[in-house]
């Protein structure tokens, strides 16, 4: 039997596996004008590529599910890694806008294995009352994504093309794998009794579903999720274009801002030992709610400028880092023997929405940055809303 790691190596790995999505969607962000040039076409179609990732992300989430609890964690989590490889060498290779967004389909629907994998051993490994500071952490090691993967992505794209974006993502995956291959343990191993037949998969997730405790923090907690997927589909078009920054400034921009959410991940951890997840979702919802306002506002009458408006998009994604791993431990925390299906269904969701908003930021493109901040504001109260009104009936 193989010998369980150290628990900071396992969260290492884990959040690892967990990042390979975000490390994909930041990476490329700062080539999506070089993009735009090379295949002769528009930001705003390159923008397609990405809603086509968070598509391929939740459809697929909804496919390894029920994979993971019928043969359990690592066949699945292979099969996936595979697909990814192969297809970011394919968008690499692209020569049309409509290929790559196919190809970044196909990417999402292989890297999204790692988040639903990741989430499924963490309930697999550790203890319920432990789970919400294992998320905090590994949330920790997502955080880092944006910091250093935009800078890179700039960095590589400026020097020696976007297309080796792509090879760099594949490249890294592989060694993810192998990393997984050795040192994850296997977690809950296969159920024969499951069956994969659609009427008892649907019956499955329906179960997990209609779950008050589910229902209530997975609707919430999800369309909060979307709102950071709003701002990465619109900040590029905003950063480069309307303020004129370069593919290497902004990615420092996108990397200061990514701090918010380390910063604020680390503050989780300290805040779970004096108060429920359930007060710090509600606070950090109402918080961003008026950072939301201000947002708006700012950007309606003119008066924040470049640095205020950076300023005002840390304070709100400062609150990302409270939410995520509180929804998480909350919405799965019910589930015992449907880990894999509870995350599959969560991950799903958070990327649906995310799909969607990213898509309402491209369609209402208008050269002002109000698309991006009025789709985040809108996430934050609508996810308070929900939350508010959940806790009363269950």
């Amino acid at each position: 039997m193989k010998k369980r790691p150290g628990n900071f190596v396992l969260i290492l790995i884990l959040g690892a596996l967990a990042t390979i999505s975000p490390f994909s969607i930041d990476m490329y962000l700062p080539g999506f004008p070089g993009i735009a040039r090379a295949l002769d076409t528009s930001i705003d179609k390159v923008q397609l590529s990405l809603t086509s990732y968070f598509v391929g992300i939740a459809v697929g989430q909804l496919l390894y599910g029920p994979l993971l609890d019928r043969f359990g964690r690592r066949r699945p989590l292979y099969l996936g890694l595979f697909i990814y490889v192969c297809a970011s060498v394919l968008c690499a290779l692209s020569t049309s806008v409509e290929t790559l967004i196919v190809f970044r389909l196909l990417q999402a629907l292989g890297g999204c294995v790692g988040m639903v994998a990741s989430q499924a051993l963490v309930r697999d490994v550790f203890p319920v009352n432990k789970t919400a500071q294992v998320f905090s952490l590994i949330t920790l090691v997502i955080a880092v994504s944006p910091m250093i993967a935009p800078t890179v992505g700039g960095v590589v794209t400026a020097h020696v093309g976007w297309q080796w974006v792509f090879i760099i993502l594949a490249s890294i995956t592989a060694l993810i794998g192998v990393a997984s291959y050795y040192l994850l343990p296997i977690g809950k191993g296969a159920n024969p009794s499951l069956s994969l037949k659609p009427r008892a998969v649907t019956a499955n997730f329906l179960q997990v579903a209609t779950h008050p405790q589910f229902l209530v923090y997975g609707l919430a907690g999800g369309l909060a999720m979307a709102a950071p997927f709003a701002y990465i589909a619109g900040s590029p078009d905003v950063f480069m274009n309307i303020y004129g920054l370069t593919e290497q400034q902004y990615g420092w921009v996108f990397a200061l801002l990514a701090g918010a959410l380390i910063g604020s991940t680390q503050f989780t951890h300290l805040l779970l030992r004096r108060w429920k997840s359930e007060s710090i979702i509600r606070f950090a919802l109402i918080f961003q709610g008026v950072v939301g306002l201000l947002l708006v506002g700012g950007t309606l009458y003119g008066g924040w400028g470049l640095y205020g408006l950076i300023i005002l998009l840390l304070l709100f994604l400062s609150g990302q880092g409270l939410i995520g791993p509180n929804a998480t431990s909350l919405s799965l925390a019910p589930f015992e023997h449907h880990a894999g299906s509870a995350s599959a269904l969560l991950g799903s969701w958070r990327m649906a929405a995310g799909a969607i908003m990213s898509a309402v930021v491209s369609f209402f493109h208008d050269e002002t940055a109000m698309p991006m901040v009025g789709v985040m504001a809108a996430c934050a109260w609508i996810s308070l809303l929900i939350l508010l009104i959940g806790r009363r009936i269950y």
